[in-house]
């Protein structure tokens, strides 16, 4: 026995349309349920046990969704944005009805952006209550030394009213162009907060890339730009419903 509710409602759930619209959709015989045409838009369906066609294919509702972006540069994390591409966008082809990004990544920043529909997650995963990681690379123009990352792990002064959470950080080494690379874990989401760390060091962020949230990694596969869904598996790790 699944979750009851007005036929309409379903529908637009769905992706299909707009409460309105799939009530025009009703009216034109594009609906049945359980193989019959119906015509009333305040029926009561059962999400689970009934079959709810529209043009003759069957619709899957589900509650939740939720999505991994890999997150380009120049991609702002919204809904919706007047001037730049959003990362709900990027979901093509998918049912975008009611999603958002899980916290924010900066329009230079890229890598795992959640997407989902699951307010009580988000809130979980946003909160510095519950201590969840997320996890960075940070390439910088300048290196901190063993005093400094010893102050980032316990807390940095950025400006805000408080330091920030203890973090973890570790340098991975130089690169080609004397630059320099770090493994940064936050437990907190303030605004350019990774950004402003090295900022009190004097160190510049020249790029930014989140590569887990929680226990769940960045799938190596998706290319920038790219999405899927969350296995089941994941989805548990993050303490959705799967």
């Amino acid at each position: 026995m699944g979750e009851k509710m007005r036929l309409d409602r379903f529908l637009a759930e769905c992706g299909t349309g707009t409460r309105s619209e799939v009530k025009g959709y009703i009216k034109k015989n594009r609906v049945t349920v359980n193989g019959a045409t119906v015509k009333d838009n305040g029926m009561k369906v059962d999400t689970s046990d009934d079959e709810i066609c529209f043009d003759g294919q069957p619709l899957l509702y589900e509650k939740f969704r939720y999505y991994m972006l890999n997150k380009p540069q120049g991609c702002v994390s919204a809904t919706r944005d007047g001037l730049s591409a959003t990362v709900i966008d990027m979901l093509d082809g998918e049912n975008i009805r009611d999603l958002f990004p899980v916290g924010r990544l900066d329009k230079d920043t890229e890598g795992f952006l959640l997407i989902t529909n699951d307010g009580q997650l988000a809130h979980r995963l946003l909160s510095p209550k519950k201590h969840v990681d997320k996890t960075y690379i940070a390439i910088t123009d300048k290196s901190l030394s063993d005093d400094d990352m010893e102050v980032f792990r316990k807390g940095v002064d950025i400006g805000d009213d408080e330091p920030t959470m203890p973090a973890e950080i570790e340098f991975w080494g130089e690169t080609d162009d004397n630059r320099y690379v770090f493994e940064v874990v936050l437990r907190e989401g303030r605004f350019h907060q990774v950004k402003r760390m090295f900022a009190a060091f004097g160190s510049t962020v020249t790029y930014l890339k989140r590569t887990s949230m929680g226990a769940v990694e960045l799938d190596e596969s998706l290319e920038s730009g790219e999405f899927r869904r969350l296995f089941p598996d994941e989805v548990k790790l993050l303490g959705g419903e799967a």
